[in-house]
């Protein structure tokens, strides 16, 4: 099978997480995305320290309706940084015979360099980068850190950067939706509306729970 990774804090899920996996699933012919709720993020604290299992709970109900969307808790149950190496270690033991794709968006890709044993992660599945807001990738030649540049053949008319492992990284522009979880969590806080940026279901569990309010 060839299965996608969509990982992120997802504090909150929101339509264009959403929209990136359907897009990167067709455009790849997936047969499945898997969503990996971030447990705590090594780079930056996580906002309002919101539980693991509070964002577990809305990626949950936001694929919902989606056969071809599943979730996974396995950085949660880890504990600890949850370090993207060790998780593609642990899926790459879970989906020995599979194809993995790892979706990053672009802002996290310019970044990649100053990740925990970032080498390492070309040689355990495919990459595809997806345009953020924002974030453009101009020259996909220089978008690697210098160290690892040899490593790669580009590929012009695929779009794509040719690892020795026999892996690629592939870049893709999907919709630019500018939404962020920053400012659905500013909106939340303020009492004011978040429909159409996050899915309905999410929307009223973030209401219901009081999720980012000031007196939460």
């Amino acid at each position: 099978m060839k299965i996608g990774i969509l990982g992120g804090t997802f504090n909150p899920v929101h339509l264009a997480h959403l929209r990136i996996a359907e897009e990167v699933r067709e455009q790849f012919d997936l047969d499945r995305i898997i969503f990996v709720p971030a447990g705590t993020p090594p780079h930056k604290p996580l906002a309002g320290e919101l539980p693991f299992e509070r964002r577990f709970a809305m990626v949950e109900l936001a694929i919902s309706d989606n056969p071809l969307f599943a979730l996974s808790d396995m950085e949660g149950r880890r504990g600890g940084k949850s370090y993207l190496i060790d998780t593609l270690h642990e899926l790459r033991l879970a989906y020995p015979h599979d194809e993995l794709f790892f979706i990053m968006g672009s802002d996290s890709f310019t970044d990649i360099g100053s990740w925990r044993d970032y080498p390492g992660f070309f040689s355990l599945c495919n990459m595809v980068v997806v345009t953020r807001p924002g974030t453009p990738i101009l020259a996909l030649k220089n978008a690697l850190p210098v160290a690892i540049a040899h490593e790669f053949c580009y590929y012009d008319a695929e779009n794509r950067l040719a690892h020795q492992s026999g892996y690629s990284v592939y870049f893709t522009e999907g919709t630019l939706l500018a939404i962020s979880s920053s400012i659905i969590r500013q909106l939340a806080e303020l009492g004011r509306s978040i429909k159409y940026l996050v899915p309905a279901a999410v929307e009223h569990y973030i209401e219901e729970q009081r999720i980012y309010a000031k007196s939460r």
